[in-house]
Order: structure tokens, then C-alpha cells, then sequence
């Protein structure tokens, strides 16, 4: 059940992709990862069908106390999207995470600046975005990026990810046409726990992998 590392992950992931590809099923794709664990996983897909690279920085607002604990997410100019159950279930307003907000902000215009500099992000419109995690626990950054991707009118968006919780990966099937999530364990707890090999993936490698895969 577990995956060796992201690279591992990325290449069952990359067969699977390979296959509704020869299907004819994936019409100009490009790849684009949630940095910085996407990153490896989805190389291995680019690999394997020949699709550009380029990474969509979304950030996780964090449970005051618990930043570990999504309880929304922010990606480009959009407004912060929240998890309006986990707000109500733990007496949070969206006034008290302003300041979150206000971080998780600034660090995406950090490493959105770092990892594309002034490049925009590819045109996707009509054609197929595959959209790569290392996995889905909560799925509020899937789901804000989901979102996101949605709004630039691709033909077709799919989510891929290795592993995730079975009630996340069913409820991204509202926002993505296909969900693609290799490993649905009942016991999921953490995207960790599934691999054996689960080191934090550094500013550095990003850099270097868009460096040699981005279009």
C-alpha cells in the first residue's frame, strides 16, 4: 500500500496517464503541480507523456495554534476559500485568519517570483490540465486550485494525486471531471504515513526540475 517516495508515486501515476492516453483521452495536456511535494510526482507524469511542466502555487491557511490544519487556501488574486464545516465546527471566523491570510499571501507571491519569475502561467484553455499532488488529506488546496484552473476554461481537468482520504477524493469529484487517486486507505490519517520516504521537498529542487521540464 505504501509508495517508496513522490517518484514512485509519480510513475504509477505516469502508467496510468499513459494509458487513457493511448486511449486518446488526454488532449493537449500540461502538467501542473501544487509545490513543493507535487513537484516530484508530477515530473514522472510529464515524463512519461511528453506534457509541459509549470506549477501552480496555492497556499494552506492553517488552524491558528495548528498550522498543519487546512482550514482554507489561497491561490493567485482570488479570495481565500474556507471550509465553511471546520470554521463552524471550531468557532472560527474568517476575521480571526486574516492575519494567516495575510502570510500565506505573501508567501505565495515569494515563491510564485522564485519558481516562475515573470513567466505567466501556461494557457490551458481547451486543453486537458492534469492537476498533481502528493496526496489529499483535507483537500482544501485541491479544491481552491481546482477552482482556479476552472475559471481559465480548460477542456478538460483532471485531479492526480498517489494517495488520499476516501471522503476528499470523493468530494473533489464536484469539482474536477476526473479524480485520480491511486490509494484510498479507510485508515488514512496523513499523506505521510504513505510513504516510506516522505523528506520535504526544498525550494532548490523545485528550481531545478522546472528548469529542465517547463516548456
Amino acid at each position: 500500500m505504501r509508495f517508496h517516495n513522490r517518484r514512485e508515486a509519480g510513475q504509477e501515476l505516469g502508467l496510468r496517464m499513459m494509458e487513457w492516453a493511448s486511449d486518446g483521452e488526454l488532449f493537449e495536456p500540461v502538467v501542473l503541480a501544487l509545490p513543493r511535494g507535487g513537484v516530484p510526482v508530477a515530473v514522472e507524469i510529464t515524463r512519461a507523456l511528453g506534457a509541459p511542466l509549470d506549477v501552480l502555487v496555492v497556499r494552506k491557511i492553517g488552524l491558528p495554534g495548528s498550522p498543519e490544519v487546512g482550514v482554507g487556501a489561497v491561490v493567485g488574486d482570488d479570495p481565500p476559500l474556507f471550509d465553511r464545516a471546520s470554521l463552524e465546527m471550531l468557532g472560527l471566523s474568517e476575521d480571526r485568519l486574516a492575519p494567516a491570510v495575510a502570510r500565506e499571501r505573501e508567501e505565495l507571491k515569494r515563491r510564485s517570483l522564485l519558481y516562475r519569475g515573470d513567466r505567466s502561467l501556461p494557457d490551458v484553455r481547451h486543453r486537458t490540465v492534469l492537476l498533481v499532488d502528493d496526496g489529499l488529506a483535507t483537500g482544501v488546496t485541491a479544491r481552491a486550485a481546482l477552482r482556479h484552473l476552472r475559471r481559465q476554461e480548460p477542456a478538460r481537468l483532471i485531479l492526480a494525486v498517489p494517495v488520499g482520504a476516501p471522503e476528499a477524493a470523493a468530494a473533489m469529484r464536484s469539482e474536477a471531471d476526473d479524480v485520480v487517486c491511486l490509494r484510498q486507505p479507510p485508515d488514512f490519517q496523513a499523506v505521510g504515513l504513505w510513504y516510506d520516504d516522505f523528506e520535504q521537498v526544498g525550494d532548490d529542487e523545485v528550481v531545478e526540475i522546472l528548469s529542465e521540464y517547463r516548456s
